[in-house]
């Protein structure tokens, strides 16, 4: 599946028998091993005006390449070492999303509330961002809006595929998918979708329910990237 790289390749082979749980902060050592249904609370509160979510996992180290000078400092920092980040938890119709509802909620998420979060999502800025233009259109308050995104990044087991020690490498777009498929018992091929740009694997969408049960969605589906030997370089 994946094509390590020709300078990686003798570490790889060297710890191939490793697996090893993705951390908290995103970094590349990536979880693996079955759903834990428990991860996903009895009284997660549930939105409303929408029909899903797509969990939106950006592989930090190609958003960092892309972007360059332009990219967050914060996130892009030597030292952090980052994986996939959440991008955002995104409500959606069928057809189409919603973006920049009204809501009583304030446009501002408080440091005291989007601190708790920087583990997964990498800066302030993306918190408030991702609440102002995704959040506001869950019908949940902020509290309860970064609580379901959390619980969708626990839900949501990232591959073996992506230890550090397997990178950087190539993989195709569609092997991506299968790679999330295996790790995650009931996620269909329809149900997930890789984004690409400039040849190297910029982000994996996930298709969620409100209570967060994997689920189908044809049209996150059919906009995914299919390309093969898709770059998936490492973190620094």
């Amino acid at each position: 599946m994946f094509r390590i790289l020709p300078h990686r390749l003798l570490t790889a082979l060297a710890v191939l028998a490793i697996v090893s749980a993705c951390s908290d902060d995103g970094s590349p050592a990536a979880r693996a091993g079955p759903v834990d249904e428990g991860a996903v609370a009895a009284d997660l509160p549930l939105g409303k005006g929408f029909d899903f979510y797509v969990l939106a996992l950006s592989w930090s180290p190609a958003y960092c390449q892309i972007e360059g000078s332009n990219a967050n400092s914060r996130q892009c920092a030597e030292d952090r070492d980052l994986g996939f980040v959440v991008h955002g938890l995104w409500p959606q119709f069928e057809t189409g999303y919603p973006e920049f509802c009204p809501t009583r909620q304030p446009d501002r998420v408080p440091a005291d509330l989007g601190g708790d979060y920087l583990d997964i999502v990498p800066s302030m800025g993306l918190i408030g961002h991702q609440w102002r233009k995704h959040g506001t259109c869950s019908g949940l308050s902020q509290q309860d809006y970064f609580r379901v995104l959390r619980a969708a990044h626990a839900r949501t087991q990232v591959p073996s595929a992506f230890a550090l020690e397997n990178l950087p490498a190539e993989i195709d777009a569609l092997e991506a998918e299968d790679a999330f498929i295996a790790a995650n018992p009931g996620m269909e091929r329809e149900g997930i979708a890789v984004a690409c740009q400039r040849g190297l694997l910029r982000e994996v969408r996930i298709c969620l329910t409100p209570s967060l049960s994997f689920r189908n969605c044809p049209e996150v589906d059919r906009n995914g990237c299919r390309i093969d030997n898709l770059e998936v370089p490492e973190p620094g």
